[in-house]
């Protein structure tokens, strides 16, 4: 049997270039290697956590499904399915959350980055997310899970409540291992000091903006003094994230892009920044698309999905039910 492989998104608005490269696009990369199980979800459970709009809240689930779709899952390969649909990931997180010590959660740095000062009016689902997060894996047994550097607290907290459960219950839970993913970690376009995030959408190039969106916010992105087009942080922070993009969806390296604008100014380099990016949009949009005209069916599929996910999921949680004396 193939190694299970499992990792969310979280249906919390549009995506934008960086959720692409940073996610869909190595699942698919991953999916198509033909090495894994792939359980990819929306993390409906998980967005929640933050201010939404319930009448919002099942368009955007609809809407990330199609981009899954559309970067290239392919139900026949990989189970994609929605969180909130299989219970099994709320009930395993409490009962991890009986082994979970206070103090690990109050150290997740991404939870002291999200609230700042205003931890104490902070809802408990978001100093709790770690703890469903390992839910979350360990119900399918995944041996490894994609993730960045900012993931790797998360899931190293569920490598020791796997091995606390096993410990006091028996062998029960699998320890998943980190695939390490090279993301391009990608800044705002009017703020280089800040990430690219939906918060900032003149500064955020989304997946389904229009082909004369992009040019204008590329066109307006801010840039530094000087006007060569070279890639370094401390002193050009601004053309180096444009670099970064241009490479990441060319498939050029930095020297590469350097070597192309050596003598060229910013003007050029953007312009033709915009059509590489226009032009790697292109597919997923067209894609996108089509699969809308056909959200129905796809939702059917989506259920099929919820179906698979639940059996395996539902599987796992009884183990551990049976193994906590719970019925």
């Amino acid at each position: 049997m193939k190694p299970a492989l499992v990792s969310g998104i979280q249906p919390t608005g549009k995506l934008h270039i960086g959720n692409y490269l940073g996610a869909l696009k190595n699942f698919v990369e991953l999916q198509n290697t033909g090495k894994f199980q792939c359980f990819f979800f929306v993390a409906d459970l998980h967005s929640i956590t933050e201010e939404f709009n319930p009448k919002e809240k099942l368009k955007q689930v609809e809407n990330l499904i199609l981009d899954f779709l559309a970067a290239g899952i392919d139900l026949k390969k990989s189970v994609l399915f929605v969180q909130s649909a299989v219970s099994a990931h709320s009930e395993l997180a409490w009962i991890l959350n009986t082994i979970t010590p206070f103090g690990e959660l109050r150290r997740m740095t991404q939870f002291k980055e999200k609230t700042g000062e205003e931890y104490e009016t902070t809802n408990v689902g978001l100093f709790d997310y770690p703890v469903l997060m390992a839910a979350d894996i360990l119900l399918y047994s995944a041996k490894f899970v994609p993730v960045g550097d900012d993931q790797l607290q998360h899931l190293e907290l569920t490598r020791a409540l796997a091995r606390k459960f096993n410990s006091k219950f028996g062998n029960t839970l699998f320890e998943p291992k980190p695939l390490l993913t090279e993301i391009p970690r990608l800044m705002s376009l009017d703020d280089p000091t800040k990430k690219m995030s939906k918060s900032r959408p003149e500064g955020c190039l989304f997946l389904d903006d229009e082909p004369e969106v992009i040019r204008k916010k590329i066109m307006r992105a801010v840039t530094d003094s000087g006007s060569e087009v070279r890639a370094d942080r401390e002193q050009k922070p601004a053309v180096t994230n444009l670099i970064r993009i241009y490479s990441a969806m060319s498939g050029k390296n930095a020297a590469q892009v350097e070597s192309r604008f050596k003598g060229k100014g910013y003007g050029e380099f953007k312009k033709e920044l915009a059509e590489i990016v226009i032009q790697g949009l292109a597919p997923f949009q067209k894609r996108k698309n089509e699969l809308k005209k056909k959200r129905a069916a796809i939702m059917k599929q989506i259920t099929a999905g919820n179906k698979k996910a639940n059996m395996v999921a539902s599987k796992k949680l009884a183990e551990v039910k049976k193994k906590t004396g719970l019925v």
